[in-house]
């Protein structure tokens, strides 16, 4: 039975991807270096690889789990609304590392 409570739960149920792709909320983070500095958005632009979490992996997925932090390639993939809530598309070869 449907609450008020489980809204956001609800709507993540009712997808699933497909194959090898994964569903993950890119993160923006904020890259400090070891002597204390924050790198600015354009210093970040010069690194390949961006951090994101998954949401929900495809059918055939096996290197990641929902919950999982990555890796993955900033060049792969694109961006979807599901249920209104913007999150990005990429193939599991995109991801480099799993934390």
């Amino acid at each position: 039975m449907w609450t008020a409570n489980n809204t956001s739960e609800n709507k993540m149920s009712k997808f699933q991807p497909i194959n090898k792709y994964i569903v993950i909320n890119a993160i923006d983070e904020q890259i400090q270096t070891d002597s204390g500095l924050l790198l600015s958005g354009s210093d970040n632009e010069k690194f390949r690889y961006k951090k994101g979490q998954v949401i929900r992996p495809g059918t055939n997925v096996d290197c990641v789990k929902e919950g999982d932090f990555i890796y993955y390639d900033k060049g792969s993939g694109y961006t979807m609304l599901i249920n209104d809530i913007p999150y990005t598309i990429i193939l599991e070869r995109d991801v480099v590392v799993v934390l």
